[in-house]
C-alpha cells in the first residue's frame, strides 16, 4: 500500500502525548504528508486532533519571536477550530443545494487541512473576512519579526492565506479575485487579533500557564458604522457607532481629552490617510481616492497617521470592499 494510501486511511496520529506534538520527527510534517493539503475526512488531522497543553521546555524569558509565535499559533488554533467545525457540520450537498459549486466542500476542508499544518509549523461562515484580516494580521507580524527566518516564515504562511483568499472571491463570492497591486499593510497585529479571532475563545478554555490572548492586547473601545448614512466605500461620509464591550458587557469609549484634536486613520493598500474626526459626531469621511478593492481599516488616533501603537484609541475595523455585496460585514469581533 502507498504512503498516501496510508495517510487516508489512518489521518488522526495514534501518538498524541505532548512529546510527540513538540518533536517535529513526530507525526505527518508539513510538505511531506498529503494531510495538510488534501484530506477530506471529518476527523481532526494531527496535531489538532489533541488539545492538550505542551509545557515549556526551558526556563527563563521569552527570547526572540517568541510571543509573536505564541500569538500566531492562538490565531492559528482559532481559524482551524473554524474551518473544521464547517466540515463536521456540513458535507458537499449542503453547499451545492445553495447554488456554490460542487467543490466547495472539498474546499473547506482543504483549507482546514493547510490550518492544521501552520499549528504543525508553528508548535507551541464569513471566509472574506477570515482571510483578508489574516492577510493584514500578517503584514504587522512581519514588522514585528526579530529574525529573517521568522519573516520568511510568515510570508510563506501569507502566499497560503493568499490563495485561500483568492478562492473565496472566486468560487464563493463570485468575484474578480485582483483586489489592487498589492493588499492592506496594518502595523499592529494584535489589534487584527483582538477584533477576529479573539471572539472565538471560549473564557476559560485556554491553559492558565498561557498569557492572554493576544497578548499584549490593549483592550481598545471598538467600533461598527452606520450603515444607513454610509456605503462604507471610498468618498462616503461614516459615522462611528461604538459598541459593547464582550469582557465587560459596557459600551466601551475612548477617553477623549476636552480640546484635544484626534483623526480617523484609514489605511488601504501599502498606504494610510488621515481625515478629521469629530469626537462629538463620531463622524469623518472615507478617502476618495482609494480604490473600492480589498479592503480599508480605520482606527481612531490622537496623532495623525497613527505612527505608534499608543496612538491609537479606537479600533480598528474592517471595511470589505470586495465583494461590495458584503460592505456591511462590520460585526466581527
Amino acid at each position: 500500500m502507498s504512503l498516501a494510501a496510508v495517510v487516508f486511511a489512518a489521518p488522526v496520529q495514534t501518538d498524541t502525548s505532548t512529546s510527540c506534538r513538540s518533536d517535529p520527527d513526530c507525526g505527518p510534517v508539513p510538505g511531506e504528508s498529503s494531510i495538510y493539503s488534501d484530506y477530506t475526512g471529518k476527523s481532526a488531522p494531527f496535531p489538532a486532533d489533541s488539545t492538550a497543553p505542551v509545557p515549556a521546555t526551558t526556563a527563563g524569558p521569552a527570547r526572540e519571536d517568541d510571543i509573536l509565535f505564541q500569538n500566531l499559533l492562538s490565531a492559528e488554533w482559532a481559524a482551524f477550530s473554524f474551518y473544521q467545525q464547517g466540515v463536521e457540520a456540513f458535507n458537499e450537498s449542503s453547499f451545492i443545494d445553495l447554488g456554490f459549486t460542487n467543490t466547495t466542500y472539498q474546499r473547506i476542508a482543504e483549507i482546514r487541512d493547510n490550518e492544521a499544518g501552520h499549528l504543525r509549523i508553528f508548535p507551541g461562515f464569513d471566509l472574506n473576512i477570515i482571510e483578508v484580516s489574516s492577510m493584514a494580521f500578517l503584514t504587522g507580524l512581519a514588522q514585528q519579526a526579530k529574525t529573517n527566518a521568522t519573516t520568511s516564515a510568515l510570508v510563506a504562511i501569507a502566499e497560503t492565506e493568499s490563495r485561500h483568499e483568492t478562492w473565496a472571491l472566486i468560487d464563493i463570492w463570485g468575484e474578480d479575485p485582483f483586489a489592487g497591486p498589492a493588499d492592506t499593510t496594518f502595523a499592529y497585529a494584535n489589534q487584527i487579533l483582538y477584533i477576529t479571532t479573539a471572539s472565538f475563545i471560549i473564557p476559560g478554555s485556554c491553559p492558565s500557564e498561557n498569557p492572554a490572548y493576544p497578548n499584549p492586547s490593549q483592550n481598545l473601545p471598538q467600533f461598527d458604522y452606520n450603515s444607513t448614512t454610509s456605503t462604507g466605500h471610498p468618498g462616503s461620509p461614516i459615522t462611528f457607532v461604538y459598541r459593547e464591550n464582550k469582557y465587560t458587557s459596557k459600551i466601551s469609549v475612548p477617553d477623549y481629552v476636552s480640546g484635544k484634536d484626534y483623526y480617523a486613520v484609514f489605511f488601504h493598500g501599502v498606504n494610510n490617510i488621515t481625515e478629521p474626526y469629530d469626537t462629538k459626531t463620531n463622524s469623518s469621511v472615507i478617502p476618495a481616492v482609494f480604490d473600492s478593492k480589498g479592503i480599508i481599516l480605520v482606527v481612531i488616533a490622537d496623532t495623525p497617521g497613527a505612527p505608534t501603537l499608543d496612538s491609537v484609541v479606537a479600533g480598528p475595523m474592517i471595511l470589505l470592499q470586495q465583494p461590495a455585496s458584503a460592505t456591511n460585514i462590520t460585526g466581527i469581533a
